[in-house]
């Protein structure tokens, strides 16, 4: 093994972190739908000939926390059937995959007849296949019920493109231009990084980048232990409620338990058993949410790659359960709904053992994908993930509110709302409002980041509408004392109106049909607060009702803070309601 002088290893880092950036621009500027051009719903990572993920980007951590174990059961399925010029694609969940609309792409990377890296992009198609238009179908009671499983297949064999192949899935999915070129940009992200792996690799050789992967691995692994050496050692639970969305199902109970023992975490997942409805996390998922649960809590600088987990063991219980579900379990709402409760169950097991760093729950995704026949486009056929509608509030912490319109939870800031002019110029649609929406950030000492509202009206055509998540029923979970007052506008919702304005709301996964000169309006919650909401300084609770983010009756009951109509502080008021007990302020 070569070693490692710093100048070296921070050049090949450096090189590593360019190819992983360039695969994510790659992307950007050659996706065709606006789910991977406008909202960046795709990740990429780089693996070593183990394989181990040597880069993780920073992009959408539900993405890459199952990458690891899908990695593995990839190059494991082909054995010594990989070859120079071969590319992979899988979405299986079976096979360790996230969802089945999550599709992947791997390349291996071949230097001088030797593979040495693995060059892996994923990315969310806008459909694959089903009954129900863009792969959300709440109805399904088995996975065979909502889109084509890709099991490990080889789309490039050598070189030559598979037309049978890309055929095949290709005609099994709705608005095949988009996935055609969503899938074509895959390739270009991966070809990418392939080269530019290669001329690292031309530069450095495969010794001397190898051992500088190594320290880099190494590096985190001592990160991530230095943490737990400061937790003191003990067992710890935490739990969480998945809400009822509709299906009678009642509320159910994830259960994390964190053992720490020195430099070293244990993870034990309990949840129900598995249910035939689309909220069900196969084992590769669920241990993503793990990680991102784990990463929320530890906050340790990069590099990011799997020596972070090395010390990290993680029991998903029994498989024929929601966090470890076996076929043919419905799933594909997965990597939102059941993984933000699993992530918070986990940072709340965590947050036990170090108070210090406890934080609030991000905002719950909470959203819609819509489908239908472009009149402006020959009425050809589209369909999306309108990711806009998920853009929930981060949580609040010990020193800061949280940011508004950032969200949600399983995505971590990485997922982007886009252009609101260029969602209208892709899709037959009118976007009236796209806004904050006030009262939606958990109360705390410190806010949770609001949440938003996007209001669509579909042109010249009847728009499908399916929405999906949670965070309609329970609010956002706050940390530190906070809590809620005013509740309704902290909850999600999704409402259709009518032309006549009649209005229909829903709290669950519903399905509708919204005609010319109707509006689909869908809010999306805020972050959880921290803190106690009457330690909050008046100063802030009054700018937030200038920038309307709190309304007056938000601050009399979240804050027990009283304006006037014009908006002057009632300091008599204000006193005289904090000094009240608790159960009476909503009197």
């Amino acid at each position: 093994m070569s070693t490692v002088d710093p100048i070296t290893l921070a050049v090949v880092r450096g090189a590593l972190e360019t190819a992983q950036r360039e695969m994510t621009l790659t992307l950007e500027k050659t996706g065709r739908s606006s789910v991977f051009n406008l909202a960046h719903d795709y990740s990429n990572a780089l693996f070593d000939h183990l394989p181990e993920m040597v880069l993780q980007g920073q992009d959408i951590p539900i993405h890459l926390g199952s990458l690891i174990p899908a990695m593995k059961c990839v190059a494991g399925f082909f054995g010594d059937d990989i070859h120079e010029g071969d590319v992979i694609y899988h979405n299986d969940p079976a096979y360790q995959g996230s969802h089945i609309l999550d599709c992947c792409m791997y390349k291996p990377v071949f230097y001088r007849g030797e593979l040495v890296f693995w060059a892996v992009c994923k990315g969310h198609l806008t459909d694959i296949g089903g009954p129900v238009p863009a792969g959300y179908n709440p109805d399904a009671r088995e996975i065979y019920a909502e889109g084509l499983r890709i099991p490990p297949v080889k789309l490039w064999s050598r070189g030559q493109r598979r037309e049978d192949v890309i055929n095949l899935l290709l005609t099994n999915m709705r608005a095949r231009v988009y996935q055609e070129g969503d899938l074509n940009a895959q390739y270009g992200a991966c070809s990418v990084g392939e080269r530019h792996l290669l001329q690292l690799l031309e530069r450095y050789g495969v010794e001397q980048v190898r051992a500088c992967i190594g320290e880099l691995k190494d590096m985190a692994d001592r990160h991530m232990r230095a943490l737990l050496r400061e937790v003191p050692d003990g067992l710890y639970h935490g739990s969480a409620v998945l809400e009822d969305s509709g299906h009678g199902l009642g509320q159910l109970t994830i259960t994390a338990q964190v053992q720490i023992s020195g430099d070293q975490a244990r993870v034990r997942i309990d949840s129900p058993p598995q249910v035939p409805y689309f909220i069900n996390s196969y084992a590769g998922n669920s241990v993503s949410g793990v990680y991102l649960g784990l990463m929320m809590f530890a906050q340790v600088p990069p590099p990011y790659n799997e020596g972070l987990y090395r010390c990290i063991s993680v029991d998903l219980g029994e498989p024929g359960t929601l966090c470890n579900a076996s076929e043919p379990a419905p799933h594909v709402n997965s990597t939102t709904t059941p993984m933000e409760t699993l992530a918070d169950a986990v940072r709340q097991a965590l947050e036990q053992a170090a108070p210090e760093r406890v934080t609030a729950s991000w905002g719950h995704a909470s959203g819609i994908n819509i489908a239908g026949h472009d009149p402006r486009n020959d009425n050809a056929e589209y369909v999306t993930m309108v990711l806009a509608s998920i853009i929930s509030g981060a949580g609040a912490n010990q020193a800061m509110d949280g940011w508004p319109a950032c969200g949600p939870l399983c995505c971590f800031g990485a997922l982007m709302s886009g252009d609101i002019e260029l969602l209208e110029y892709a899709y037959p649609i009118l976007i009236h409002r796209y806004s904050l929406i006030t009262d939606s950030g958990g109360a705390g000492q410190f806010r949770g980041g609001s949440g938003t509202c996007i209001e669509i009206e579909p042109l010249q055509h009847p728009m499908t509408v399916v929405g999906f998540g949670e965070g309609r029923q329970l609010p956002t979970a706050g940390a530190a004392g906070a809590r809620n007052g005013l509740l309704a506008p902290k909850l999600g919702r999704l409402t259709h109106r009518r032309a006549d304005g009649q209005e229909h709301t829903y709290q669950h996964n519903a399905q509708l049909t919204a005609q010319p000169g109707e509006r689909v309006i869908n809010l999306n919650p805020g972050g959880g607060g921290y803190g106690d909401p009457f330690l909050r300084p008046l100063e802030r609770v009054a700018e937030d009702l200038r920038n309307g983010l709190v309304s007056l009756e938000g601050a009399r009951l979240d804050y027990g803070v009283v304006f006037d109509a014009e908006q002057r502080l009632d300091h008599d008021a204000t006193r005289a309601l904090r000094a009240r007990p608790l159960s009476l302020i909503h009197i």
